[in-house]
């Protein structure tokens, strides 16, 4: 349970955890069916990011087939297209998008608008109006060459799978630990504990050790996986990386040991631990970048270990920081260490 399955989740959540649009439904309405409007139509085929669901011969066929959310956006080609771009140097088109899934909506529409703009240079080099044709008067043609620093290729797994990896070590380890006292008190056996002349340091330090080393196993393993199964690049340091991870995971182990020692019962430590969990998560921007969110929003993520976490290993991994880059995530989350472990230390009843 404590490496097979983290490993099956990272494989699993890296390939289906992706804000890449794909297979995007579309239905076209040509109304001009002329060599223009043919060519445009073949250009979105050949684009591997649309699915061609239907030509509709009406534009209220294709409305309804939008509203029947059998198709996701809507294109249509009007009756002098092709006449607009020769006697009047430019046309319109209309797109119409199912923004139920804005996400999709969007990127899909972007796709559909870049390909239109593509279509419209070569419609213009056709026809001798490019701007660097014309006189100055009329302006030079800008040329923007994009250059994609930390990740050439675009490739989502890169950024997705560090992310997924300090995610999946921090929870099961805190999971872990938010089990083990309890579950302890329930058998009995901390009784036993309890009459010894243990401090409560040295108590919640050993129940912390074992753990630590279970989270070092799980993120030495997972980085292994994701180097051989994804070749994720490692520019950075592992010594950085294993760093931050023993203070990130000092601060875990002592929020689970914490919600241990008020905790009953099993039940209600694994509650309360999914409770802590799931705003970590979806606080933590591995899905959805901090900066989007709301001022009061990213206040909130400063004391979400493993939004650090994931901002660390994606920075080391794939930018190459070091030390000096990430020690404001340093000295964060050494103080959630210090708070975490002093009030777990403070919560652990032992009876003298």
């Amino acid at each position: 349970m404590m490496t097979v399955v983290p490993i099956v989740q990272m494989i699993v959540l890296s390939f289906a955890a992706s804000n890449e649009v794909r297979n995007v439904r579309l239905a076209i309405v040509d109304q001009d069916h002329s060599a223009y409007s043919r060519l445009l139509i073949r250009k979105i085929q050949v684009a591997d990011r649309f699915i061609l669901v239907a030509a509709a011969p009406a534009v209220a066929l294709a409305d309804g087939m939008l509203q029947r959310d059998a198709t996701d956006i809507v294109l249509t080609i009007p009756p002098d297209f092709e006449r607009q771009l020769h006697r009047e140097r430019g046309a319109k088109l209309q797109v119409l998008v199912n923004a139920i899934n804005g996400q999709q909506a969007s990127v899909g529409a972007a796709y559909l608008q870049a390909i239109i703009q593509s279509f419209n240079q070569e419609v213009r080099a056709e026809a001798g109006l490019q701007y660097n044709r014309t006189s100055d008067a009329q302006g030079v043609a800008l040329q923007v060459p994009p250059m994609n620093w930390y990740n050439p290729e675009l490739n989502y797994k890169y950024f997705m799978v560090p992310g997924i990896m300090a995610q999946l070590t921090t929870i099961l380890v805190m999971l872990l630990t938010a089990m083990n006292i309890v579950r302890e008190r329930e058998l009995g056996t901390i009784e036993q504990i309890n009459v010894t002349p243990i401090r409560k340091w040295e108590f919640i330090l050993g129940k912390m050790i074992p753990f630590l080393i279970v989270g070092f196993v799980l993120l030495t393993v997972g980085l292994a996986a994701g180097k051989l199964i994804f070749d994720i690049p490692i520019r950075g340091s592992l010594l950085v990386v294993f760093s931050y991870a023993l203070v990130n995971l000092i601060a875990v182990l002592g929020l689970g040991l914490f919600i241990s020692n008020l905790s009953d019962t099993q039940q209600q430590a694994m509650f309360t631990t999914f409770f802590f969990v799931i705003i970590f998560i979806l606080m933590s921007g591995l899905f959805t970048p901090i900066e989007s969110m709301p001022e009061w929003a990213q206040y909130l993520t400063i004391p979400n270990p493993i939004a650090h976490f994931v901002h660390v290993m994606r920075s080391v991994l794939l930018k190459g920081s070091t030390f000096v880059d990430i020690a404001w995530n340093f000295k964060v989350t050494f103080i959630l260490a210090l708070v975490f472990n002093v009030l777990a230390i403070l919560s652990y009843r032992k009876v003298q």
